[in-house]
């Protein structure tokens, strides 16, 4: 064997009209190549959401049902979680998911004079 590289050169056994080519010293031989392409994982992005002094807790807890597909229960208890800790997490998603989440909360929180915090932070 032969060695070129990172290809291997094998004396061919291939037929027919398989690849083989001539080198110039006449044997067959076959280069042969396997490539695998591994798609990385995206990064993942924690949606936190902040306590405030002025928010109603049905508010923060109709954000967390409208975009973030809480239940009344699981809304419940991440809104009382912001309130006592003074900060809770809404959800992990992509990047791009979680900057959408962020930015509709926020427009949305501003829309109805709330100063409701939305931050997004790497997992």
């Amino acid at each position: 064997m032969k060695q070129t590289g990172t290809f291997i050169s094998l004396p061919a056994v291939l037929s027919g009209d398989d690849k083989t080519r001539n080198d110039d010293n006449g044997d067959d031989t076959s280069v042969i190549t396997r490539t695998r392409t591994r798609a990385k994982k995206p990064s993942l992005y924690r949606v936190l959401l902040m306590n405030d002094d002025y928010t109603p807790m049905e508010f923060v807890v109709h954000v967390l049902q409208r975009f973030f597909n809480k239940n009344d229960a699981e809304a419940h208890r991440i809104m009382l979680h912001v309130h006592h800790q003074g900060v809770g997490e809404c959800g992990v998603f992509t990047y791009e998911v979680a900057e959408t989440k962020v930015t509709q909360v926020m427009d949305f929180a501003r829309k109805h004079q709330h100063p409701l915090q939305c931050v997004m932070e790497k997992n």
